[in-house]
C-alpha cells in the first residue's frame, strides 16, 4: 500500500500554512503553524507515511531545507518564477499551500538546488564578497557622478586614490556638494577595507577544497574566480551536460519555431524553416554569468589558447561580442569537464568535440 503524503508549505514570517495530500491526491489535512522549528517538526511527527515536502525558494528556504531534510523522505525547494498555477485565480495562503501540494503530487515543480553542506562557509563568504563588491561599485559610480555633474572630467582611477583626494575635492566649489563627496569617500574607504578582509577569508577558505587547484589550471580562472565558481556551482554533478550549465549561467540560446512538420503527398516531413534565435535565456544566475563573461573578456585579451580560439572565431567573420560569448560558453564547458573528471586542463579541450 502506498502511504506517501505530499505536503505543501506556504511559508511566511509568523505562520506557515500547510496542505497535505495522500497517495491518491486527495486533500486530507490542512493546518496553520507557527514559524518555529519545534512546531513544524511536531506536526510532521503526527503525519504517517513517507513524507514529500515542498515550499518556495525565499528568505527561509535554506533554514527550512536543513531543518526538514533529516525528518522527511524528500524536500523540494521550488522556483516561484516557474509556478504558473499559483498566479491563476484567487490567491491566499490556503490556496497557495493547496496548489503547492497538488503540483508536488503531479511532479510538476522545478526544484532549486540545495545540496552541498560542506561548502556553506565558502558560499556565505562568496555572497558577502559579491555584495560588498556591488556596494563598492555603486559608491564609485556616485562619486564620479558628482564630478560629472559639475563638469569636472574624472576618467580613470585617480579620483579614488587617497593621495589625490584633496586635489579632487578642491575642484568642487560648492561646499554642500563637496561635503557629500567627502561622505562618499568615507563610505568608499570603509567598503574597500571590508572587501579586502572578506577577500582574504574567501581565498583562505577556498584553499580547503581540492577543486580549487583543478580550476586554477584553466587560463583566465584566477583564485577569486575559482573560489566563486565552487561557491556558486557547489558540485559539477548537478549538471548532466554542458548545456544545463549554460542555461544556469545565462549562456543558453533561446530558440523559437512553430509549424515544424507538414504532410507532402501523404507523407509526414519536417519543414525547412530556419530556427529563430531569441537571445540568451533570462532566468539564470547573474553572478555566474558575470564570472564567465569576465573570464572570456580577460582570456580574449591575454596571450594563450583561449585568445587563439577567440581570434579564430573573429577571423571566420564572427562579430567580436559573439566571439566572446562563444568563448565564455567554451570556458564554462571546459570548467565542467575538468571539475567532473578531475583531470588537468589541456588545449585539446578547445576542439569542437571536446568539453
Amino acid at each position: 500500500m502506498n502511504d506517501a503524503k505530499y505536503i505543501g508549505l506556504d511559508v511566511h514570517q509568523a505562520t506557515i500554512t500547510v496542505a497535505v495530500r495522500d497517495s491518491a491526491g486527495k486533500l486530507v489535512i490542512e493546518a496553520i503553524l507557527e514559524t518555529k522549528a519545534e512546531t513544524i517538526l511536531q506536526f510532521l511527527r503526527g503525519v504517517r507515511g513517507s513524507l514529500h515536502v515542498t515550499f518556495e525558494e525565499g528568505t527561509w528556504a535554506a533554514w527550512l531545507h536543513d531543518l526538514l531534510k533529516p525528518h522527511v523522505t524528500r524536500v523540494v525547494v521550488c522556483d516561484p518564477r516557474k509556478n504558473a498555477l499559483l498566479k491563476v485565480g484567487n490567491k491566499n495562503d490556503r490556496i497557495d499551500a493547496r496548489k503547492l501540494s497538488e503540483l508536488l503530487y503531479l511532479n510538476k515543480l522545478s526544484p532549486v538546488y540545495h545540496g552541498e553542506q560542506g561548502i556553506r562557509t565558502l558560499r556565505e563568504l562568496a555572497r558577502s564578497y559579491l555584495t560588498i563588491t556591488r556596494d563598492l561599485t555603486r559608491v564609485m559610480s556616485r562619486l564620479k557622478a558628482i564630478y560629472r555633474g559639475w563638469a569636472i572630467p574624472c576618467a580613470g582611477q585617480q579620483v579614488y586614490a587617497p593621495h589625490y583626494r584633496g586635489e579632487w575635492l578642491a575642484k568642487i566649489s560648492e561646499a554642500g556638494v563637496r561635503r557629500r563627496a567627502e561622505l562618499y569617500y568615507l563610505q568608499f574607504d570603509t567598503l574597500a577595507a571590508l572587501r579586502q578582509g572578506v577577500r582574504r577569508e574567501l581565498l583562505a577558505e577556498s584553499r580547503k577544497h581540492p577543486a580549487t587547484r583543478l580550476l586554477r589550471q584553466i587560463p583566465s580562472i584566477g583564485p577569486i574566480r575559482a573560489a566563486l565558481l565552487i561557491a556558486l556551482i557547489q558540485t559539477p554533478n548537478r549538471f548532466r551536460t554542458k548545456r544545463q550549465l549554460w542555461a544556469y549561467g545565462g549562456l543558453a540560446l533561446r530558440t523559437y519555431t512553430s509549424g515544424e512538420y507538414r504532410f507532402v503527398s501523404g507523407e509526414l516531413k519536417r519543414s525547412k524553416k530556419v530556427l529563430a534565435v531569441r537571445g540568451l535565456n533570462l532566468n539564470h544566475n547573474h553572478d555566474l554569468k558575470n564570472l564567465f563573461k569576465g573570464a572570456a573578456t580577460r582570456a580574449a585579451a591575454t596571450a594563450g589558447p583561449f585568445q587563439n580560439f577567440y581570434q579564430a572565431c573573429v577571423a571566420r567573420g564572427m562579430k567580436p561580442h559573439l566571439a566572446r560569448l562563444t568563448l565564455a560558453r567554451k570556458i564554462a564547458a571546459i570548467t565542467l569537464l575538468v571539475w567532473k573528471k578531475g583531470e588537468r586542463f589541456d588545449a585539446e579541450h578547445l576542439k569542437q568535440q571536446a568539453a
